[in-house]
């Protein structure tokens, strides 16, 4: 007997929080590192994507346990690219811009200012979220290299037909919180 609660497929919805999307897209867009939304089994119906990151340490943060070379141990994880959660993601407010708006501006009023702009940034953000995401449900490997649509070299596993996950895409609607 199989255990149906390892099978992605079962999802039919995650759950977000929008405050998370936010984190996780400027740590994207603003560092080295890689920051997902991760959704871990036991697999129901409706799911909840936490905040999930791996620092350039190892240690995981998040949750889950961390391996020597940066990845998660957390068989069957699913990762969730935030920029696949966000429509027409605006572009990130660079210090440099900001300034240039602003030239005759005294450096306090500069940081002011930029402050500003990356919080209306990320009030855009967290008003654009999308209604529904595609998951990469095919991947095996439970290491951190497989964002949730459709990383390169996710490998085939899902494409040959193999038991019920049917593909490695699988479609869920998206609910935001907060």
């Amino acid at each position: 007997m199989t255990d149906d609660t390892a099978d992605p497929t079962r999802i039919r919805s995650i759950a977000v929080h929008r405050e998370d999307v936010a984190n996780a897209l400027e740590a994207t867009l603003r560092t080295d590192r890689e920051v997902v939304l991760r959704v871990t089994p036991p697999f129901s119906g409706r799911m909840r994507a936490r905040l999930h990151a791996a620092d350039a340490s190892g240690t995981a943060v998040g949750g889950a346990t961390a391996e020597p070379d940066g990845s998660t141990a957390e068989p069957g994880a699913i990762h969730v690219d935030p920029r696949d959660l966000v429509e027409d993601a605006p572009t990130y407010p660079e210090v440099d811009e900001t300034a240039e708006e602003h030239p005759d501006a005294d450096v306090e009023t500069r940081r002011r200012r930029h402050g500003e702009a990356v919080e209306a940034w990320r009030e855009r953000v967290r008003e654009s979220l999308t209604d529904a995401v595609t998951l990469d449900v095919g991947r095996e490997d439970e290491g951190s290299g497989g964002e949730g649509s459709g990383g390169e070299g996710s490998g085939g596993e899902g494409d040959s037909g193999e038991g019920d996950k049917g593909g490695t895409d699988h479609e869920v609607d998206v609910v935001a919180l907060g």
